[in-house]
């Protein structure tokens, strides 16, 4: 029996690079929930009943961005995972226990990040 595939909520404003991002997240068989923007994202974080093993967000957002989206999300969700995609990853800043992935990265490079957070 195989395992549960893992869900991961994407939050990426750029509906092309989201709708890229989906695509090779559902190939390499995930499940994916999407958000355009961190409000949409919270409203998916606050259903309780939702279960997600990962965000991967993007750092530029409009209004909130991705950081602060990010203590928001663990303020709801304590343990949840968190990947940052960057065009500027070597000069972001991130908490320890979280990820950053350079914008932009190939599907190998995306599976192994995930994978490795997964783990």
């Amino acid at each position: 029996m195989s395992t549960p595939a893992s869900i991961i909520l994407v939050v990426e404003d750029d509906a092309i690079v989201r709708m890229l991002i989906v695509d090779v997240l559902e190939e390499l068989e995930f499940k994916v929930l999407e958000a355009d923007g961190s409000e949409q994202a919270l409203e998916v974080l606050k259903q309780s009943d939702k279960h997600i093993d990962l965000m991967m967000t993007d750092v530029g957002l409009p209004g909130m961005d991705g950081r602060e989206l990010a203590k928001e999300a663990r303020l709801l969700r304590p343990s949840l995972p968190i990947l940052f995609a960057s065009g500027y990853a070597e000069s972001i800043d991130v908490p320890a226990d979280m990820h950053v992935i350079g914008k932009p990265f190939s599907i190998d490079q995306l599976r192994d990040k995930v994978k490795k957070i997964l783990q």
